[in-house]
């Protein structure tokens, strides 16, 4: 996680950085996942619970495994999971220094929106939402 951190902090101000404690993951609701290779971390993703919905974060891969599909993996357990949860419509925001995100969450069906939450308008961020069925 910290690798995502540092990639996100040379991408972006600080006041356009929206990052979460990795310690919010331990919070009812909240969930992490990690992609691993011969026990070594090579990506994880989470969501944060709202009422109507999750909150997609985190999402991160090695340099090293990126164009592997690995994201794609991660993406689609953490549906699967937020379906479990009983979630029907996952949110998130990225942003424009970021293409590579941005198409990846484009290919699995996710449509931009308005900011959402306590989110204001920033033009290095894009929103999107999916609903999951």
């Amino acid at each position: 996680m910290e690798a995502s951190t540092i990639l996100l902090q040379s991408l972006y101000p600080e006041e356009s950085n929206h990052l979460v404690d990795p310690t919010d993951f331990t919070k009812e609701g909240n969930m992490l996942l990690a992609a691993e290779q011969l026990d070594t971390p090579i990506g994880c993703v989470g969501y944060v619970h709202h009422p109507d919905y999750a909150e997609v974060k985190r999402l991160f891969v090695s340099q090293e495994f990126r164009g592997q599909g690995v994201a794609r993996v991660l993406m689609s357990e953490l549906h699967s999971r937020a379906l479990d949860a009983r979630h029907t419509l996952v949110r998130l925001e990225t942003g424009i220094h970021q293409p590579e995100a941005m198409s990846l969450f484009e290919s699995l069906g996710y449509n931009i929106r308005p900011p959402f939450g306590d989110y204001v308008d920033d033009p290095l961020s894009v929103f999107m939402e999916k609903k999951l069925s």
